[in-house]
């Protein structure tokens, strides 16, 4: 303390020294300060001055300049709403060309303008409420774009499905068209190549193909303006639009997905047929025009479009679709009896398969389903066919053609290939070997081997080929429809021998003609048998079968007149003694065989003698039975004598030669037996013929001991009855006959 205390005081002393030595200046100073304040004053008083009257002069500055300094700011606002502003007008500007695009369905565009939207402009204005609302409404739109463009491809679907008919209408009409022109013009210059080989002899034929052709070109001038594409007939936007819209969106896989789904619903519903599509002409081209129409559409989207429809894809609906018209038309085409609609299938189906080929498509198999209908086209020709030679076998009167002049001559020649030198130098009025039908038959046959020619054109097969197909069709014809017509022709019962002989001169004359079918044939085709290892016309072994049947048919019919005849003989076989003359029935059968056989002189030879000799066999057969009859109890004398007369007849009819060509007595044999019989009987010669029995040279050789005893000797039912019955002198010695007779059978019978 006392050393503070201390340093106090040191500093009071140094103060005090310090404000004595400054005393004097600052008693100066506030002197001059005093003087100075009067001078302050007086300053005071003119500044206030000044500044009185400086604020009067500043008011009207500062009233300026506070109005400069709102205008700026007002200035600098409006400079920044301006900078706001354009930024946020294009914004605005797209949204509304946005919305225009939206009521105009661009949607396309809509789409690029959000695009633009989302990733330009709005980012530059997202600080603005309106932008976020904006923000907000664009997945909004979006999602709607897709909803109408699937409705508008839903619409396009629905349409395409219900016009795809009129599409391949259309393209198929188009393509027969084309093929049509491309015919006519190869035949122009197959005609134009002929002409300098054959100029007056094809002159005519070139000026009619000339005027065809004319006709074509002016056909498909007028048709030139009004060829329409699919195109034309089909508005595809909504898929190009529904494609772009979802690509961009990128969902173009989920679209295409289900367009293809929805297309394979639609080609399942295209390749359903109706249930009576196969009544009409119709119904088929209706089915293939949708089908074509379908796969006409398929093909414009492969090829204008990227990836929405695929080759792969289309090749693959192809072979379903395929496969399913195949099993269609095959189930169809069976229900089809009418060869003429069985043919516009067929012209269908090539113009089908023409057009589809047009487009890329493979039409192999559809040729190879044409064969299988050929074949039952075949069959409803042969079907057709065979009522037409019913009918002309019905109305045929089996008589040979009367022509009474040479025109009416020439118009059989005619139709039916016919030469006789003989008849040519006959004068008129003359008769023809055939009948009517035999002319209409052939004529028939050749309107065959055209409709069979009508389904082979267009099939896209050789010469060779189609000459093959015709002449096997025409092979099935012969053989099998017209042979089986001609075999129910003869067993029909109001056939008579009359008209058998008939129809056994007609197939001659056909099987005559048949090597004219194959020239027939031939010229057709262009095919030559000579150079072409070609089918040949079974005609011949179908008219030999049948004039066989016929010649049978005569031979039966024959016996059956016999038997007819027979059945009404009458022999009263007690008869003491013989009319003296044979029996009525016998000479009217004698008289019918022999006008019989008059009618079989433009037969044959030989089956004239078959028909002959076996007639004479069943006569001799019947009339054996007859007196072998096991029923008959007992046979007089009279009644041997007046069954020796009828056989007499017999041999006399036998003897005349009814019909030319028998050797010698070749005729009689047939009543050998009967005549060796009845010598037996009548001459009563039994010692010889049982002296000479079993002898190569007997006198009885063709009498067995059966026969010789009336096939019974162990029964009174036999011609011995009546000898033991009335000449008791022979009883001894018919007794004896019987005996070895009967052993003679015992014996034949123990050998056998």
């Amino acid at each position: 303390m006392e050393n503070l205390d201390a340093c106090i005081r040191n500093h009071d002393r140094e103060i005090e020294k310090m404000c004595n030595f400054h005393h004097q200046g600052f008693v100066d100073a506030i002197t001059e300060l005093l003087k100075v304040r009067a001078n302050a004053e007086k300053l005071k008083v003119q500044v206030t001055d000044t500044n009185r009257r400086f604020q009067d002069s500043g008011k009207e500055v500062i009233a300026q300049t506070e109005e400069i300094i709102r205008c700026r700011v007002q200035q600098r606002n409006i400079t920044t709403v301006i900078e706001k502003l354009q930024l946020c007008l294009p914004v605005l500007e797209m949204y509304s060309k946005l919305k225009e695009q939206m009521n105009v369905k661009r949607y396309y565009s809509a789409l690029k303008t959000m695009e633009q939207l989302e990733n330009l402009y709005l980012p530059r204005v997202s600080q603005y409420r309106f932008c976020q609302i904006m923000m907000e409404n664009l997945p909004k739109l979006r999602e709607e774009i897709k909803e109408i463009s699937m409705s508008d491809l839903k619409d396009f679907l629905e349409s395409i499905r219900k016009h795809s008919d009129k599409i391949g209408e259309t393209a198929m009409k188009q393509a027969q068209q084309q093929k049509t022109f491309s015919t006519t013009l190869q035949k122009q210059n197959n005609v134009n190549y002929g002409r300098n080989m054959h100029l007056g002899k094809n002159r005519i034929w070139e000026s009619k193909n000339e005027i065809t052709l004319k006709r074509t070109f002016e056909e498909e001038d007028e048709h030139e303006e009004e060829v329409l594409t699919v195109q034309d007939l089909v508005d595809f936007s909504p898929v190009y639009r529904c494609l772009h819209i979802y690509s961009v969106l990128g969902d173009g896989e989920i679209f295409e997905n289900y367009y293809r789904k929805q297309r394979r619903k639609q080609a399942r519903l295209v390749l359903q047929p109706q249930s009576s599509m196969h009544e009409t002409v119709e119904g088929y081209r209706r089915y293939f025009s949708q089908i074509v129409g379908f796969f006409v559409v398929e093909d414009h989207i492969l090829h204008v479009t990227q990836g929405l429809v695929t080759k792969t894809y289309t090749d693959e609906l192809w072979n379903m679709a395929l496969s399913k018209i195949i099993a269609v038309l095959r189930t169809h085409s069976s229900y089809c009896s009418d060869p003429d609609l069985v043919l516009e299938l067929k012209n269908l189906i090539v113009v089908f398969a023409d057009t589809l080929q047009g487009y890329g498509f493979p039409v192999n198999r559809l040729f190879d389903l044409l064969f299988e209908i050929r074949d039952q086209y075949n069959e409803t020709l042969l079907k057709k066919w065979s009522g037409l030679f019913r009918d002309i076998f019905e109305a045929d009167n089996y008589s040979p053609i009367p022509v009474a002049n040479e025109e009416e001559y020439k118009i059989v020649i005619s139709k039916f290939p016919f030469q006789d030198p003989e008849l040519d130098k006959q004068c008129f009025p003359k008769k023809l070997p055939m009948s009517q039908s035999v002319p209409q038959i052939y004529i028939q046959v050749k309107e065959f081997i055209y409709a069979s020619l009508k389904f082979s054109e267009s099939l896209h097969r050789s010469s060779t080929e189609i000459d093959d197909m015709l002449r096997k069709s025409t092979n099935l014809l012969l053989t099998r429809t017209l042979s089986s017509c001609l075999q129910n022709l003869i067993k029909k019962p109001h056939i008579g021998l009359t008209e058998l002989v008939q129809i056994i001169i007609n197939t001659t004359h056909l099987e005559q003609a048949c090597k004219y079918l194959e020239d027939f044939i031939t010229n057709i085709t262009s095919v030559s048998q000579v150079t072409v290892h070609t089918a040949r016309l079974y005609g011949l072994s179908t008219f030999k079968d049948a004039r066989h049947g016929a010649e049978g048919e005569i031979y039966t019919k024959l016996n059956q007149k016999i038997d007819e005849f027979i059945q009404i003989a009458d022999y009263d076989w007690t008869m003491s003694e013989s009319d003296g003359r044979a029996s009525g029935y016998l000479m009217d059968l004698i008289n019918f065989l022999r006008s019989t056989f008059q009618v079989f002189t433009h037969l044959p030879g030989k089956v004239a003698q078959t028909a002959c000799m076996s007639a004479c066999q069943h006569l001799s057969t019947s009339l054996m039975q007859m007196l072998l009859d096991s029923e008959l109890k007992q046979i007089s004398m009279g009644a041997i004598q007046q069954f020796n007369l009828d056989v007499i007849q017999c041999e006399l009819f036998a003897s005349s030669e009814p019909v030319p060509g028998f050797q010698g007595d070749t005729l009689q044999l047939a009543f050998i037996d009967l005549r060796q019989l009845l010598d037996l009987f009548m001459v009563w010669d039994w010692s010889t013929y049982l002296a000479d029995y079993g002898q190569p040279t007997s006198k009885y050789l063709r009498v067995s001991p059966m026969r010789a005893g009336m096939k019974d000797t162990s029964k009174k039912n036999n011609i011995f009855a009546q000898f033991r019955k009335n000449d008791r002198d022979k009883q001894k010695l018919i007794e004896t006959v019987v005996k070895q007779l009967r052993s003679l059978v015992n014996g034949m019978s123990q050998h056998t």
